[in-house]
């Protein structure tokens, strides 16, 4: 079984300083990206086009709950999924590209400190205000580059997902891929979902296990602002 897919309209990007990202009308390029179909292998849950994620509110940028990424990386997620299924489980993914728009949003939200509806859910133990110095939180992003995922497993006969200890997205220590905080069981189940994604070209992140870089991504300097819709 392998996933469906098909091209998004070709958008084409430049930076117009080091510090600036252009609009996608004003592309000067052409960057290739493909939109990720959900199937018997593979689920999407697009939370920040929903009130469902740290914030509380859809987030800027996302205007449909599609995934998009690049073509290489879903090529390597393909690979992925082909293991992952002879094991039982599929793919669940919660964000790929992720818009600058989308990256500056989450700045916004985290200077106002009187805004904290989702703390109970996302970041119980962390003060809002440490979110920057805690690395929680940055003006960029990888996800911005299109070739970073954050994902997890589940359970091809039941639909569950397998348990990893945390929520995607919540602030904790005990969310780093090899806290001890967990049980062995959600340890095992993250080691899992680490050898399936580094076996075939993607980099952990430590402080996050949901999260998966491609080692050769494309555009390792770009970061992308076009919306996802």
């Amino acid at each position: 079984m392998f996933i469906v897919f098909r091209a998004v309209v070709l958008v084409t990007l430049t930076l117009l300083g080091s510090c600036q990202l252009s609009d996608p009308k004003q592309a000067s390029g052409q960057i290739g990206f493909v939109v990720l179909i959900p199937g018997s292998t593979v689920q999407t849950e697009v939370r920040y086009f929903s009130s469902e994620n740290f914030v509380g509110e859809v987030i800027d940028g996302y205007q449909a709950p599609v995934i998009y990424l690049t073509r290489e990386a879903y090529a390597a997620l393909r690979e992925v999924l082909f293991e992952a299924e002879t094991l039982g489980f599929g793919v669940k993914v919660f964000d790929a590209y992720r818009p600058q728009q989308a990256v500056d949003h989450f700045v916004r939200w985290a200077e106002d400190l009187s805004d904290i509806r989702m703390k109970s859910q996302y970041y119980p133990e962390v003060e809002k205000q440490h979110l920057f110095r805690d690395g929680y939180i940055a003006s960029r992003s990888g996800h911005s580059r299109g070739s970073t995922l954050d994902l997890t497993l589940f359970d091809l006969e039941t639909g569950e997902e397998l348990d990893m200890g945390t929520a995607w997205d919540f602030f904790d220590l005990s969310s780093w891929s090899d806290s001890e905080a967990v049980s062995v069981e959600q340890q095992s189940n993250r080691a899992l979902l680490k050898a399936l994604m580094t076996r075939h070209g993607f980099r952990p992140l430590r402080e996050e296990w949901w999260h998966f870089t491609l080692e050769n991504e494309p555009y390792p300097e770009t970061y992308f602002n076009f919306p996802v819709r």
